[in-house]
């Protein structure tokens, strides 16, 4: 019985590190995007202030 906790505590330990780490990637994909829409606007409002 005491192998089939430890095993189970293991495993949900196990899924918990997992899910975690996909986290904290799908916040830095999200930080990425946005630091490219950021760039983008920021190109875009240049070239229309030079062709003024």
């Amino acid at each position: 019985m005491t192998k089939k906790i430890y095993a189970t505590f293991g495993a949900v330990l196990i899924a918990a590190a997992m899910l975690s780490g996909c986290g904290n990637t799908i916040r830095g994909a999200g930080q990425d995007i946005a630091g490219t829409v950021e760039g983008t606007q920021a190109a875009g409002r240049s070239v229309e202030r030079a062709s003024r």
